[in-house]
């Protein structure tokens, strides 16, 4: 099962809806955003869009998102 990995070609998330936390502030400050797709959930820093994320395999990251 792949945990997570890196990747900075983002062309492959292009269809993806991004969404930022409700809880991130109007400054910007130190954001990420999410992607939730089929297989796997995008994860992004706010302030560079187009750069570098992290992909997380569905199951691992709804796991994570339980234990909080």
């Amino acid at each position: 099962m792949t945990t997570g990995r890196h990747t900075s070609n983002t062309s492959g998330l292009a269809g993806l809806h991004w969404r930022k936390s409700s809880r991130s502030g109007q400054g910007g400050g130190a954001c990420v955003e999410v992607a939730p797709g089929q297989a796997v959930v995008g994860v992004r820093d706010s302030k560079n869009p187009s750069g570098p994320a992290l992909l997380f395999d569905s199951g691992v990251w709804a796991a994570f998102v339980r234990s909080l």
